[in-house]
């Protein structure tokens, strides 16, 4: 059974002063071996992304910038909400968990998946997502 969704907590070393550095390392704070590393920006407030669950792929996601309201729905139907704005905080979402995403214009998002892109992975339809995961 996939973990659920929840937060990840990086160190955040420095000082305001001098900044930030915080560090994602496989395996010690990301729960799976990174195979892919993307990121989203420059997206208007008004587009939702995601829109889709994978059969496969877990991803952390992290705010490098911005704020991202990122709304969870397990395949038992559970929902979440959570809002992502500090870049020490990533959010693990495992497969079978439909995903949308919401962006301030500023947003920079960053995303650690497990997999590399594979179309067949995703489930882009809503009525599929919960049809293939029915208990």
């Amino acid at each position: 059974m996939f973990s659920k969704p929840h937060l990840i907590q990086f160190k955040s070393i420095g000082e305001s002063a001098l900044g930030y550095i915080s560090v994602a390392e496989n395996t010690k704070h990301i729960p799976f071996d990174i195979k892919r590393v993307f990121w989203t920006y420059y997206t208007p407030e008004s587009i939702v992304r995601g829109r889709h669950a994978h059969r496969q792929t877990e991803q952390v996601l992290v705010a490098v910038d911005g704020r991202i309201i990122v709304n969870i729905e397990s395949a038992k139907g559970e929902v979440e909400i959570f809002v992502l704005e500090k870049p020490s905080v990533g959010l693990y979402v495992p497969p079978n968990v439909w995903h949308t995403m919401q962006y301030s214009h500023s947003a920079v998002q960053m995303v650690f998946a497990s997999t590399e892109y594979d179309e067949k992975d995703y489930i882009r339809n809503y009525d599929d997502f919960r049809e293939i995961w029915k208990s």
